[in-house]
């Protein structure tokens, strides 16, 4: 037995059984990677287990808390349950704790994830999530997959909805309800009733680069025309591009500390890189590509028929197709997560060895008289 504190809790063995020597039935188990606190009392010789939440996201103290008031509850002969559903969070909640959360995402997936939730799903932020029946998920996925007309948050006509605005809504609802699930007693999270829509990944690509490079030339603005030239060249995320600032920008690389998947990325620069965004030094910003009035960095390019997103596809076909290189390489060009634990955990991809398949897709490019 051991007092558990915040010290004692961080440095808890694995596969263990902690039991505090203050506060009757308050303990930690631990198991390979998990640790989680507990409060255990016996009713008429029957033992209940109550969890409290998982550590470090409910901390020591906190724990201590809850497992005093419950065992002030059991004493005065109050039911522990009565705790456990004050304490269920609404989605409000868990949606900012998930948001919060440690492990790293880009902001757009955050503000992705909390656009999709207060668009179409507004009317259950007030709402325990143990109140959110399978039924509501059900008639919420079939609400949202019904495309209309309607106002995004800078008031401006917008499509709403659809098939894949369904899906990836009620998605991010799972994910932060099984991230409120590891600290509260809740059931199976509702959206296991939903039947989800079968998605066909986009597959557009730029066919015509003559008719892109047209198209591209044309724009009056310099900045919106060197962005939509440095994804093609790059394959970089829309995000990535947009908000890609001068202390990222090195001699011979790019450095991206935060990316969709969570992990930093390095890209080598070459000639034809420089070439496109040396010129926008002039703007004097802290931001590659500057944006208007209050706004930091480039926001609402001028639209073409190609969504940023294409030019992602384009490159990446380009140099499988073009410039013969394997997948596996061009993933590590896009940044993609490696399917196997050995591409995850072992293989370290310096930018210093991607200069060369970057110099095999530009020269791909050059062929095409795009430089």
């Amino acid at each position: 037995m051991i007092k558990l504190t915040e010290t004692n809790c961080k440095k808890a063995p694995p596969n263990a059984k902690m039991w505090d020597t203050e506060i009757k039935g308050f303990a930690l188990f631990t198991g390979k990677t998990t640790k989680t606190f507990y409060f255990q009392k016996d009713i008429r010789g029957r033992t209940q287990r109550i969890k409290i939440g998982n550590y470090p996201l409910i901390d020591a103290f906190d724990a201590r808390k809850a497992a005093l008031e419950l065992a002030t509850e059991h004493a005065t002969g109050v039911a522990a349950k009565k705790f456990a559903a004050a304490k269920v969070p609404t989605l409000e909640a868990a949606l900012e704790r998930y948001l919060a959360r440690p492990k790293l995402r880009s902001q757009h997936n955050k503000n992705s994830v909390e656009s999709q939730i207060r668009t179409h799903l507004k009317s259950w932020l007030t709402m325990p999530l143990d109140e959110i029946t399978r039924a509501m998920c059900v008639d919420a996925h079939e609400r949202i997959s019904v495309e209309r007309m309607g106002t995004d948050a800078l008031g401006r006509t917008t499509k709403i909805g659809g098939l894949r605005a369904a899906n990836h809504t009620l998605k991010s609802f799972r994910s932060i309800y099984n991230h409120a699930l590891k600290t509260y007693e809740l059931p199976v999270c509702p959206t296991i009733a939903i039947e989800w829509h079968e998605e066909e990944p986009p597959k557009t690509v730029i066919e015509d680069f003559a008719e892109w490079r047209e198209c591209v030339d044309s724009l009056e603005n310099d900045v919106h025309r060197a962005y939509y030239r440095f994804l093609l060249f790059t394959g970089l995320r829309r995000e990535e591009a947009m908000t890609l600032r001068w202390d990222q920008v090195f001699d011979d690389h790019l450095h991206l500390p935060t990316t969709k998947n969570g992990r930093a990325f390095e890209l080598p620069l070459l000639d034809v890189h420089r070439a496109i965004i040396d010129p926008m030094r002039i703007y004097r910003s802290d931001y590659v590509f500057h944006g208007k009035r209050q706004a930091l960095h480039l926001r609402s390019p001028a639209p073409i028929p190609w969504s940023p997103h294409d030019h992602r596809r384009t490159f990446a076909t380009v140099a499988e197709h073009e410039a013969g290189l394997d997948q596996i390489t061009v993933g590590h060009l896009l940044n993609h997560t490696p399917t196997t634990v050995t591409g995850r955990r072992y293989i370290a991809v310096a930018h210093e060895h991607l200069r060369g398949p970057m110099a095999a897709v530009t020269q791909a490019f050059k062929r095409k008289h795009l430089i």
